[in-house]
């Protein structure tokens, strides 16, 4: 019943977002930038609670570097709120218009999706970053955030709720679903009657768990494995700086690197610099090709079945030799490159056949496959990386959470 009267709530609370002004809504998402940096402490003792819990619960270094909020990262998280005040508002904006033959002008406008369901893990950021965007769109948000982040979403939750109140817009705009309890993730996923889209952001049990259970259409995303591809017309030294990025900038990020893959032609050289230059950051699981030639490395293993599909989260890099960029496509479309892959390479038919034939929601040529994030595509926060290929691909920003309604203008005009 709990879940029925969340709802009814968010689908009262969307009626009134649909028709709320710009104005009023970036009102909200002001005061909320506000309010996260004025009760900083508060947050972070909560979150320091988390963080406290999770190490007791032997969560793995990666899973509590997504946990971790401090004051920078939520400095950040209250700017990229306000960016996304600075943001068009794409509600109430024409796709396309034309006037037919009868003279009705004819146009698709976009519209607000109404409620979303977002079931995310150890995430306390994705908290803001949905209800930012929710709100701009005129969208409202039914959270369920894991067990992990309680004592941090409550918190964030207390702040937007009360900067909804103040901008005078309903509290039930973004609500949150308390108890971690799976049998309530089950029955968010057939409440089809209120809520209009689900998306899930974390591992591929998730996704998988949502994509069989759900009622309701649901958005699949943020998992992949990530693949770079060295070819042999690359920059070495300039690439050799990509990879780096990719790898160990933030390997808990789900765009970061999972698989190297380099051409034979300049294996030899190329592995025996990422040894060189990773070799104290980074354990390296490799194929047999591939092992022979970084014998150097401290942490080096045979890879096995499964771990060129794993998506590692953490600096571990799978690695492999290949003929060419047909056999790295071959690769990747077999292990599952569907989030943000790239090529290094020199060659603009290389990079051509590499861009048309992966199948990734995000395709680089010559840059980092970290780039696949919302504020990085101008786009301000994002809800999800999308990977699926129908509605949204890549990271869902406003626009991805409106749809579109036709609207026809006539002079009293039956139809013949």
């Amino acid at each position: 019943m709990q879940l029925i009267s969340m709802g009814k709530a968010a689908k009262e609370a969307a009626f009134q977002l649909a028709t709320a002004s710009t104005a009023q809504k970036n009102q909200a998402l002001a005061i909320i930038a506000d309010e996260l940096e004025a009760n900083a402490e508060t947050i972070l003792a909560a979150n320091g609670k988390d963080i406290e819990n999770g190490r007791k619960a032997g969560l793995t270094d990666a899973l509590l570097d997504r946990l971790l909020l401090n004051k920078l990262r939520l400095t950040d998280i209250a700017n990229d709120v306000r960016n996304v005040i600075s943001l068009n508002d794409p509600v109430g904006s024409e796709l396309d218009s034309k006037v037919l033959e009868n003279g009705m002008s004819l146009s698709r406008r976009r519209v607000p999706l109404g409620v979303v369901g977002v079931i995310y893990e150890a995430r306390p950021n994705v908290t803001i970053d949905i209800a930012a965007l929710c709100l701009k769109t005129g969208n409202a948000s039914i959270l369920r955030g894991g067990k992990e982040t309680f004592f941090s979403n409550m918190e964030l939750v207390k702040v937007i709720q009360s900067a909804l109140a103040k901008a005078e817009l309903p509290a039930a705009s973004v609500q949150y679903i308390e108890k971690p309890d799976r049998e309530l993730v089950s029955q968010l996923l057939k409440l089809d009657d209120y809520v209009d889209m689900i998306i899930p952001r974390g591992g591929a049990g998730l996704h998988k768990m949502c994509k069989e259970n759900s009622t309701i259409p649901v958005i699949i995303g943020g998992f992949g494995i990530s693949h770079i591809f060295v070819d042999d017309s690359a920059n070495l030294e300039k690439s050799l700086d990509v990879v780096e990025n990719a790898k160990v900038q933030r390997p808990s990020a789900c765009n970061s690197l999972d698989t190297l893959l380099v051409h034979e032609k300049v294996a030899a050289e190329f592995l025996s610099l990422i040894v060189e230059r990773m070799n104290d950051k980074v354990s390296f699981v490799a194929e047999p090709k591939a092992q022979a030639l970084m014998s150097a490395a401290t942490q080096l293993r045979q890879a096995g079945d499964g771990d060129f599909d794993t998506e590692w989260l953490a600096y571990t890099l799978g690695v492999k030799v290949v003929a060419d960029v047909k056999e790295a496509i071959d690769h990747m479309r077999v292990h599952n490159a569907s989030h943000s892959d790239a090529i290094m390479t020199d060659s603009l038919e290389n990079a051509e056949l590499f861009i048309n034939s992966a199948g990734s929601a995000a395709v680089y040529v010559n840059a980092s496959t970290r780039f696949t994030d919302g504020a990085q595509f101008g786009l301000g926060a994002e809800v999800a990386v999308s990977t699926q290929k129908l509605h949204a691909r890549g990271p869902m920003g406003l626009e991805e959470l409106t749809s579109y309604k036709w609207v026809g203008k006539a002079n009293y005009l039956p139809r013949s």
